[in-house]
């Protein structure tokens, strides 16, 4: 991971130029697929790559155990929702998985319903990223807490045009795409998920993505870091609040408009 201290948010978006420049070099000489760069924000500098399952848990979940878990909760959740789920049964899901890892070259089965998950608050392995420098920088910049000196900005590329190997028991972040039928927060945030594996013999398990930058012999899966001073926060909402990327635009709810109004009535007029 490469970790870069800014001075303002001038200097982050300078950073964004020299990423899109890169970027584009890579696609010019790439022997394979060059993927994405996504982007996740975090209010406080300090605060590590971590999943909501990994926050809410010390427990280390296997990729079976944890999707017999989401299995055994379906039939309460399609009976509040009235939504069938039709995904693969455990057994059906085991098979499928042990020709997929470490990398779920063929996707992940019910990544659809995990997703469902997630968006409505069950712990998940996946960590949720954007397209959007942009909507990265106000989830970072919204919720700047009280002792941070920072926010974080992440960035990160699966493929650079090199090709992705692995040894097999090192731990491995697979992107999963955005093309799914998913909460509208989903489209509007710009959405995108990764999940990180490590398989041990026949068994593979979820683990923390920072655990899979720094162990391979070859460079592949490329990671930044911005951090960027928290007092540019009023400036950074306003500056997107003029291209309308705002709590309203991202969320669309009565709740998100009256943090937007606020923001622009209260906030943004208060003198410095």
């Amino acid at each position: 991971m490469h970790e870069v201290t800014l001075d303002s948010w001038e200097d982050f978006e300078n950073q964004l130029k020299g990423l899109s420049e890169n970027h584009a070099a890579q696609k010019q000489k790439a022997l394979t697929h060059v993927s994405g760069i996504l982007f996740r924000g975090y209010a406080d500098h300090t605060w590590r790559l971590t999943t909501s399952l990994e926050r809410h848990t010390n427990r280390r979940f296997s990729v079976d155990d944890y999707y017999r878990i989401i299995s055994a909760v379906k039939p309460q959740l399609e009976s509040l929702t009235k939504t069938r789920w039709n995904i693969p049964t455990p057994s059906e899901f085991s098979s499928m998985m042990k020709q997929r890892l470490p990398f779920l070259l063929g996707g992940m089965p019910g990544y659809e319903y995990m997703v469902h998950l997630r968006h409505h608050g069950f712990p998940s392995p996946l960590l949720d990223w954007t397209r959007s420098p942009y909507v990265a920088a106000f989830f970072a910049f919204d919720a700047v807490q009280d002792r941070a000196k920072m926010v974080s900005i992440f960035a990160y590329q699966e493929y650079a045009g090199s090709g992705k190997i692995s040894s097999g028991n090192e731990a491995t972040i697979s992107s999963l795409g955005p093309y799914i039928r998913s909460h509208r927060r989903h489209y509007l945030q710009q959405s995108e998920y990764t999940v990180c594996t490590v398989k041990e013999g026949d068994t593979g398990y979820y683990t923390c993505h920072e655990s899979a930058f720094g162990g391979k012999v070859i460079a592949q899966d490329l990671l930044w870091k911005f951090n960027i001073p928290c007092d540019e926060r009023k400036k950074v909402l306003k500056l997107l609040d003029a291209h309308n990327l705002n709590a309203f635009s991202l969320f669309g709810s009565t709740e998100s408009l009256m943090k937007t109004l606020a923001l622009r009535e209260i906030d943004f007029l208060t003198e410095e």
